[in-house]
């Protein structure tokens, strides 16, 4: 905006008397004196000129003003991006976190509620071994105590984390679950991966126990259910809980890209 009044009041004036116009006008100014013409700047160019002048200094003012009020506004904007940002975060954080322990306590349910299903509705022989009778109302048992805690510490954690306020965030989130859930998450992870190879084992034991009564192929149908429970469980722990299980339980593991510079 200064430029064009600058050029305003010097299109008023003769291009000999512009640089008289940096001092104040006055009669007793070098801007009074005789040009090379014997003219004088006339009165009405001095008023024009300072009020020129006046009004591209108000202008200045009202631009600087304008620009720290919009400065302003911006940081205000920027602050109100990055809490809602933030806010996102949190929510994400809490939902991925509700995910991972809803997958985990609906499998846990679900093999409990077999295991539990066997140990009700299986119809027992009369004659049979004292000690495979142990074996399989313990191994059952033990199957559904351990995915009941599985089950029931997911739970517990998942209506823990639900509450937490994604809004006020009094403690960052990662805090809040390093400090009050990731000892109960490993819990559970613990024992859903020890329930998981008892079920198996409760899987080789009912064919004998289903098949106890069936004098004439007993021994093979028990043997190959027992077999094709044997090979789960060998395929359980070589590959399944030996990638996934310390991966699963250290808080501190990554995922990690070897091909990425």
């Amino acid at each position: 905006l200064r430029r064009p009044l600058c050029n305003r009041i010097a299109s008023l004036l003769p291009p000999h008397e512009i640089r008289y116009l940096s001092h104040p006008l006055s009669s007793s100014c070098p801007q009074a004196k005789r040009t090379k013409k014997n003219k004088y700047i006339q009165p009405y160019q001095i008023k024009m000129a300072t009020g020129l002048f006046s009004l591209s200094a108000g202008m200045d003012m009202a631009d600087m003003a304008w620009e720290v009020k919009c400065r302003e506004e911006d940081m205000k904007q920027r602050a109100l991006e990055n809490e809602r940002r933030a806010i996102d975060d949190a929510r994400r954080c809490v939902d991925e976190k509700a995910q991972q322990l809803k997958a985990l306590s609906h499998q846990a349910a679900l093999i409990a509620g077999f295991s539990m299903i066997v140990l009700v509705e299986i119809q027992i022989p009369n004659d049979l071994n004292p000690g495979l009778l142990v074996t399989f109302g313990c191994a059952t048992a033990g199957v559904v105590s351990l995915m009941l805690i599985a089950m029931l510490n997911g739970t517990y954690i998942l209506v823990a984390i639900l509450r937490y306020d994604c809004v006020k965030r009094e403690t960052p989130f990662s805090d809040f679950w390093r400090k009050r859930c990731e000892s109960d998450w490993q819990l559970a992870l613990k024992a859903f991966g020890l329930g998981v190879p008892l079920f198996l084992c409760v899987l080789g034991i009912v064919g004998w126990v289903v098949f106890w009564d069936h004098e004439s192929g007993r021994i093979y149908a028990a043997a190959l259910v027992s077999s094709i429970a044997l090979v789960t469980l060998m395929f359980w722990f070589a590959h399944t809980d030996r990638k996934w299980g310390h991966f699963l339980m250290s808080p501190e593991a990554k995922l990690h890209n070897p091909n990425a510079a």
